[in-house]
């Protein structure tokens, strides 16, 4: 499932809430609303799904339903880019830091799950 960027929020918890929008095909909306119960959540003005976390994740990016039916974003471009930073360090770590997050944050469908979910039920926020 893929997810993009729509707005924030301040929860009464005083959280920023990241809220995406998320498209799929048939199946995978299907499986996307089996999971979230009843926090899945339909924008009344526009019929999108959508999801909540409070963390960004990107401008867009994926979705994945973990084995444990918990949804998460998937950070595995960020996790790989982040190791290759920690690995070389010093000068050729920041030029990479720097590239890489160039890259992240302008490039569509960039987030990819590592084993932390980036993602919480609305009830959590």
């Amino acid at each position: 499932m893929e997810i993009n960027y729509a707005r924030t929020y301040k929860s009464a918890k005083g959280n920023t809430v990241f809220v995406y929008t998320v498209t799929g095909n048939a199946t995978e909306l299907a499986d996307y609303e089996r999971v979230q119960g009843s926090y899945h959540r339909v924008d009344p003005k526009t019929g999108e799904t959508l999801w909540f976390t409070t963390r960004f994740v990107g401008e867009s990016g994926s979705l994945i339903i973990t084995d444990n039916n918990k949804v998460v974003a998937d950070m595995s471009e960020f996790d790989k880019q982040a190791s290759l930073v920690q690995q070389y360090g010093g000068n050729l770590g920041d030029h990479l830091a720097k590239s890489a997050a160039d890259k992240l944050m302008t490039s569509k469908s960039t987030a990819k799950a590592a084993g932390t979910p980036a993602g919480n039920n609305i009830g959590d926020l």
